[in-house]
């Protein structure tokens, strides 16, 4: 890693400041990684997000990169952290949800976008303090009784699992509500979502896109729940492809005439369509059986001997109902005055608090040696702890800002 040159406006001085605050009033800061230095800060025009400038010393000019994600509000100021691929952005006097965000510049998110635009991208992914469950994806034929397991699993562990809300271009019908039954949206925007990667899944269905996006997955994650993911094959090849850590979960009836018979007896299709569900069936169990996609295979044979057979692979055999796990399972506050250190896979953050008598410094450690997910999700798997003050063990750190 190199050392980042002082941005005074836009003149490139040569005082070394890597990961420091300018100190021209401006609340940026710069960060070296490669040939890049990256000028993260306020924008001229005083727009009210975080703005992102590169200047590439190989090629001796200033880049405006496209930029991917939610951008962060701006704050009172911040503190910039090489992660090498990536950049920890700690924000000063923001909420305790909003203070830690990441800004990616060498992912494979990143790459993949910069590959499809032939030009510089980066990428913004709020970070979250502590793991959630992976989510589930169950994928099986219609008629063989995936929505019922779900249901049990949903009735006996309500706290603990839910799913995500997908996404429409139809128009909303009578009593459906915008959030709770879909997410309704233009056609365009759907498409340039898709474009730009924040969707595990979609299919067009008589003209219009349906899908599962990213955000709808990260959203029932923030309630710490466990997302269960009902979708079909093809949809789980997609979700498979994608970034995100999931557990598939593949149901299969003991034979196509048990099938056959289910679909007969709900007595809810005719039978032009039973036969086309049925050739679908076939096509679905085979891609199933035969394809990578999935880590477990249910028979479904008896209902309850399988649904006993779904909760021992979630880890939930003799599991009683618990409250949901929160996302973030501790929360620190930064205070405005801190000081950021780095030493391996630890970010010391030494925070100052003047008292009556003298000042005062605690010290928290945050560790990303465990990071997961990222853009165009949550950056998750932070933790930290409480150190006390300075210790020997601490001496020779890279002060940051």
């Amino acid at each position: 890693m190199g050392e980042a040159p002082a941005f005074l406006v836009d003149d490139l001085q040569n005082e070394p400041l890597n990961g420091f605050e300018l100190k021209s009033g401006t609340c940026k800061t710069t960060t070296t990684i490669g040939d890049k230095t990256y000028v993260i800060g306020g924008a001229d025009d005083g727009t009210l997000s975080i703005e992102v400038r590169i200047f590439d010393s190989s090629l001796g000019e200033w880049v405006h990169p496209t930029v991917y994600g939610t951008k962060p509000l701006l704050s009172k100021g911040h503190s910039a952290v090489s992660l090498n691929d990536r950049i920890l952005i700690l924000k000063k006097g923001a909420k305790s949800d909003d203070q830690i965000w990441f800004l990616e510049v060498d992912t494979q998110y990143v790459r993949k976008q910069q590959k499809q635009l032939g030009t510089e991208a980066v990428a913004w992914s709020k970070g979250v303090l502590g793991n959630v469950e992976k989510p589930v994806v169950i994928s099986g034929p219609s008629g063989v009784g995936k929505g019922t397991l779900i249901s049990m699993l949903m009735k006996e562990f309500p706290s603990m699992f839910g799913f995500s809300v997908s996404h429409t271009t139809r128009a909303p019908r009578n009593m459906e509500k915008d959030g709770v039954h879909y997410h309704f949206t233009e056609k365009s925007v759907m498409e340039k979502e898709i474009e730009d990667g924040k969707f595990l899944e979609f299919a067009s269905v008589h003209g219009n896109l349906y899908g599962t996006s990213v955000e709808a997955v990260e959203v029932v994650a923030d309630a710490g729940k466990r997302c269960i993911l009902d979708i079909d094959v093809q949809g789980a090849r997609s979700v498979r492809s994608s970034s995100l850590e999931a557990i598939f979960i593949f149901v299969c009836p003991p034979s196509m005439e048990e099938l056959e018979k289910r679909l007969r007896d709900r007595g809810t299709e005719t039978e032009e369509q039973i036969l086309k569900r049925l050739r679908n069936a076939a096509a679905e169990i085979e891609q199933g059986k035969s394809s990578k996609i999935f880590d477990f295979i249910l028979y479904n044979d008896n209902l309850e001997e399988c649904y006993e057979k779904l909760k021992k692979l979630l880890g939930l055999s003799g599991c009683v109902a618990a409250p949901p796990k929160s996302a973030a399972l501790r929360e620190f506050n930064l205070p405005l005055d801190h000081s950021v250190s780095k030493i391996d896979d630890k970010i010391i953050i030494n925070c100052i608090s003047s008292g009556l008598e003298k000042e005062s410094k605690n010290l928290i450690m945050l560790d990303v040696s465990t990071l997961k997910g990222g853009a165009p999700a949550r950056t998750r798997g932070l933790d930290f702890q409480a150190v006390g003050s300075f210790s020997d063990g601490l001496i020779g750190m890279e002060k940051l800002s």
